[in-house]
């Protein structure tokens, strides 16, 4: 299975009408399997860093096959992974809000969205990812 324009931008688009329906005004990404941009969308009046912080979140999902909240713990000063984040020139991003897509074992892509608190935005990825599932892929390996 692949992840396509189309169901990307509907990806995104759902993760910006689950925002709207919070009164939340985000940015919404979604990558394919190697950190690539696939589709884009930013809400009226959306803050300019979630554009970058929407995309850098569904890279680290993407590159590191888990959801950006479950990262938290570990890159804490005393986690397994403390100073990740300094990682991949600092585009790893260890709070809420990306979400990878998996399909049969693999992570083909993930949903990445900022503007919102980190649970919020972590909702709206998954919101999005909804899509992913519906297709036929799985949020989990």
């Amino acid at each position: 299975m692949r992840l396509g324009l189309d169901l990307a931008e509907r990806m995104a688009r759902a993760a910006c009408d689950a925002a709207s329906s919070e009164g939340c005004l985000v940015s919404a990404a979604v990558v394919d399997a190697g950190g690539h941009l696939v589709a884009f969308r930013r809400m009226d009046r959306a803050e300019f860093a979630g554009a970058t912080i929407a995309v850098d979140k569904a890279y680290t999902a993407a590159g590191n096959r888990i959801a950006t909240l479950d990262l938290r713990e570990q890159v804490a000063p005393d986690g397994d992974l403390a100073g990740y984040y300094a990682a991949s020139g600092g585009r790893f991003i260890a709070f809420g809000g990306g979400v990878p897509l998996w399909y049969d074992g693999l992570v083909v892509g993930a949903v990445g969205v900022s503007g919102a608190s980190g649970q919020q935005d972590h909702a709206f990825a998954s919101a999005g990812a909804e899509l992913w599932l519906a297709a036929g892929g799985a949020l989990d390996g």
